[in-house]
C-alpha cells in the first residue's frame, strides 16, 4: 500500500477529467440549481474549471503538490460565483496545506489531504451531514476511502468504492429538507430535489477514481 501514490501528473489528470465532466454536465447542474438555488451552479463550476485548465494545468509545470493544489484553490476563489467558489476554493487550499511541498502522496496521505479538504468545507459552510449540501457526498466518499485503505484495499479499488459512496450520498439528498444555503429558504419545498453541490462533489470523487485507474 505504501508504494501506491499519486503525483502531480495524476492530480492534473484528475482535474482535467473533472473539468470535462463539468463541461458535459453544466446544463444539468444548472437545472438542479434552478429548482432550489440561484440556477447558476453548472455555469459557475464550468467557468471555474475552464480557468483552472487555462492557468494551472501545464503539463510541464514541476511545482510541488501544494503549489498545484493551492493554485487551483485560488483560481476557484476568483472565478466561481456564489457559495461554490469559497467552498471549492477552501477544499483545494486545505488539501494543499495537508499535502505539503512533496512530489508524491502515498495513498493514506492522499486520503488525509482529501479529508482536510472536506473539513475545510464543513467549517467554511458551517454544515453538517444531512443539511443537503456538498458535504453529504464528500464526507461519505472520503470516509469510505479512509476505511477501505485501512482494510488493505488498493488505491484504485478504494477510490472506486469512495466514488460510489459519494454518489449514494448525493442521491440521498433528494428527500432531505435543506438547512443551509439558498435552498434552506424554501423549507419543505426543497425536498424532492437533488442537491447540485452534492452532485458536483460526487463528480469530483468519480473523476479522481477515473484518473487513478486510467479507465
Amino acid at each position: 500500500m505504501e508504494r501506491e501514490a499519486v503525483d502531480a501528473a495524476t492530480l492534473r489528470r484528475w482535474l482535467n477529467v473533472y473539468a470535462t465532466r463539468l463541461s458535459e454536465q453544466a446544463d444539468y447542474l444548472t437545472q438542479l440549481d434552478a429548482a432550489i438555488g440561484d440556477g447558476d451552479h453548472g455555469i459557475n463550476m464550468d467557468r471555474g474549471f475552464r480557468a483552472v485548465r487555462e492557468r494551472i494545468l501545464d503539463p510541464g509545470d514541476e511545482a510541488p503538490l501544494d503549489g498545484l493544489l493551492k493554485g487551483v484553490g485560488m483560481v476557484l476563489l476568483s472565478t466561481v460565483g456564489g457559495a461554490a467558489g469559497p467552498l471549492y476554493g477552501t477544499f483545494f487550499l486545505r488539501m494543499a496545506a495537508q499535502a505539503g511541498a512533496r512530489d508524491r502522496l502515498p495513498a493514506p496521505e492522499l486520503a488525509a489531504a482529501l479529508a482536510a479538504g472536506v473539513e475545510g468545507v464543513r467549517q467554511r459552510g458551517r454544515a453538517e451531514p444531512g443539511d443537503k449540501t456538498m458535504l453529504d457526498a464528500l464526507l461519505p466518499g472520503v470516509e469510505t476511502l479512509e476505511r477501505t485503505l485501512a482494510e488493505g484495499r488498493g488505491l484504485a479499488p478504494a477510490l472506486e468504492e469512495a466514488a460510489a459512496a459519494a454518489e449514494e450520498g448525493c442521491r440521498a439528498t433528494i428527500p432531505m429538507i435543506a438547512r443551509k444555503g439558498r435552498a434552506s429558504y424554501l423549507g419543505g419545498r426543497s425536498a424532492g430535489h437533488q442537491d447540485p453541490g452534492a452532485t458536483s462533489s460526487a463528480y469530483l470523487l468519480r473523476a479522481l477514481a477515473v484518473a487513478v485507474s486510467g479507465s
